[in-house]
Protein backbone atom coordinates (compact mmCIF):
# COMPACT_ATOMS: atom_id res chain seq x y z
CA UNK A 1 0.00 0.00 0.00
CA UNK A 2 1.44 3.42 -0.91
CA UNK A 3 2.22 6.11 1.64
CA UNK A 4 -0.72 8.06 3.07
CA UNK A 5 -0.10 11.77 3.75
CA UNK A 6 -1.45 13.24 6.99
CA UNK A 7 -0.80 16.20 9.21
CA UNK A 8 -0.12 16.02 12.89
CA UNK A 9 0.10 18.08 16.02
CA UNK A 10 3.16 16.99 17.97
CA UNK A 11 3.24 17.73 21.69
CA UNK A 12 6.66 17.51 23.35
CA UNK A 13 6.23 17.26 27.11
CA UNK A 14 9.12 18.21 29.33
CA UNK A 15 9.90 16.49 32.64
CA UNK A 16 7.28 17.48 35.20
CA UNK A 17 7.92 18.95 38.64
CA UNK A 18 5.11 16.81 40.06
CA UNK A 19 5.13 13.70 37.89
CA UNK A 20 2.61 11.84 40.08
CA UNK A 21 0.03 14.60 39.66
CA UNK A 22 0.76 14.78 35.92
CA UNK A 23 0.26 11.00 35.56
CA UNK A 24 -2.94 11.13 37.61
CA UNK A 25 -4.38 13.83 35.32
CA UNK A 26 -2.98 12.58 31.98
CA UNK A 27 -6.16 10.57 31.20
CA UNK A 28 -8.13 13.81 31.63
CA UNK A 29 -6.10 15.38 28.81
CA UNK A 30 -6.48 12.25 26.64
CA UNK A 31 -10.26 12.29 27.06
CA UNK A 32 -10.41 15.98 26.12
CA UNK A 33 -8.07 15.60 23.12
CA UNK A 34 -9.99 12.60 21.80
CA UNK A 35 -13.09 14.81 21.44
CA UNK A 36 -11.32 17.10 18.94
CA UNK A 37 -13.14 17.12 15.58
CA UNK A 38 -11.33 15.50 12.69
CA UNK A 39 -8.94 13.49 14.87
CA UNK A 40 -7.91 10.35 12.99
CA UNK A 41 -5.58 8.74 15.51
CA UNK A 42 -3.19 9.52 18.31
CA UNK A 43 0.02 8.09 19.69
CA UNK A 44 1.91 8.53 22.93
CA UNK A 45 5.59 7.71 23.40
CA UNK A 46 7.37 7.80 26.73
CA UNK A 47 11.00 8.80 26.23
CA UNK A 48 13.21 6.56 28.38
CA UNK A 49 16.61 7.77 27.14
CA UNK A 50 18.15 10.51 25.08
CA UNK A 51 20.73 9.24 22.63
CA UNK A 52 22.01 12.62 21.49
CA UNK A 53 21.15 16.22 22.27
CA UNK A 54 19.90 17.97 25.34
CA UNK A 55 16.26 18.92 24.70
CA UNK A 56 14.37 17.79 27.82
CA UNK A 57 11.44 15.64 26.70
CA UNK A 58 9.84 12.84 28.67
CA UNK A 59 6.81 12.22 26.49
CA UNK A 60 5.76 12.79 22.90
CA UNK A 61 2.07 12.85 22.07
CA UNK A 62 0.88 13.04 18.47
CA UNK A 63 -2.59 13.85 17.15
CA UNK A 64 -3.17 13.00 13.46
CA UNK A 65 -5.48 14.79 11.02
CA UNK A 66 -6.17 14.75 7.27
CA UNK A 67 -4.63 18.17 6.65
CA UNK A 68 -3.13 21.27 8.24
CA UNK A 69 -6.53 22.92 7.87
CA UNK A 70 -8.22 20.09 9.79
CA UNK A 71 -5.55 20.21 12.52
CA UNK A 72 -5.82 23.99 12.89
CA UNK A 73 -9.63 23.81 12.98
CA UNK A 74 -9.49 21.10 15.63
CA UNK A 75 -7.16 23.18 17.79
CA UNK A 76 -9.43 26.22 17.43
CA UNK A 77 -12.60 24.29 18.20
CA UNK A 78 -14.16 24.38 21.67
CA UNK A 79 -12.96 20.79 22.18
CA UNK A 80 -9.42 21.70 21.09
CA UNK A 81 -9.35 24.73 23.36
CA UNK A 82 -10.58 22.61 26.27
CA UNK A 83 -7.85 20.02 25.61
CA UNK A 84 -5.26 22.80 25.47
CA UNK A 85 -6.44 24.18 28.80
CA UNK A 86 -6.17 20.77 30.44
CA UNK A 87 -2.71 20.25 28.97
CA UNK A 88 -1.52 23.63 30.24
CA UNK A 89 -2.98 22.96 33.68
CA UNK A 90 -1.40 19.53 34.11
CA UNK A 91 1.98 20.45 32.59
CA UNK A 92 2.47 23.93 34.00
CA UNK A 93 3.15 25.01 30.41
CA UNK A 94 6.24 22.79 30.10
CA UNK A 95 5.29 21.70 26.58
CA UNK A 96 6.24 22.49 23.00
CA UNK A 97 3.64 22.21 20.22
CA UNK A 98 4.61 21.57 16.61
CA UNK A 99 2.69 21.07 13.37
CA UNK A 100 4.26 18.64 10.89
CA UNK A 101 3.28 16.95 7.68
CA UNK A 102 3.43 13.20 8.06
CA UNK A 103 3.80 10.41 5.57
CA UNK A 104 3.67 6.84 6.70
CA UNK A 105 4.55 3.84 4.59
CA UNK A 106 4.14 0.12 5.15
CA UNK A 107 7.37 -1.87 5.45
CA UNK A 108 6.25 -4.26 2.69
CA UNK A 109 5.93 -1.30 0.31
CA UNK A 110 9.33 0.08 1.34
CA UNK A 111 11.01 -3.29 0.89
CA UNK A 112 9.48 -3.73 -2.55
CA UNK A 113 11.17 -0.50 -3.64
CA UNK A 114 14.50 -1.28 -2.00
CA UNK A 115 14.67 -4.63 -3.84
CA UNK A 116 14.38 -2.84 -7.17
CA UNK A 117 10.88 -4.17 -7.86
CA UNK A 118 9.41 -0.70 -8.42
CA UNK A 119 9.72 -0.93 -12.24
CA UNK A 120 8.69 -4.57 -12.53
CA UNK A 121 5.01 -5.16 -13.42
CA UNK A 122 3.11 -6.80 -10.52
CA UNK A 123 2.50 -10.03 -12.48
CA UNK A 124 6.26 -10.45 -13.13
CA UNK A 125 7.34 -10.12 -9.49
CA UNK A 126 8.55 -13.20 -7.65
Amino acid sequence: MPALPMYKLIILIEPQADSEEFERRWPEFLAAAERMPGLLRETTSRVDRVLHGSFPVERVHELYFDSLKAAAEAMGSPEGEAAGQVLQAISGGAVTLLFADHTQDELSHIRRHTRGDADVPPGDRA
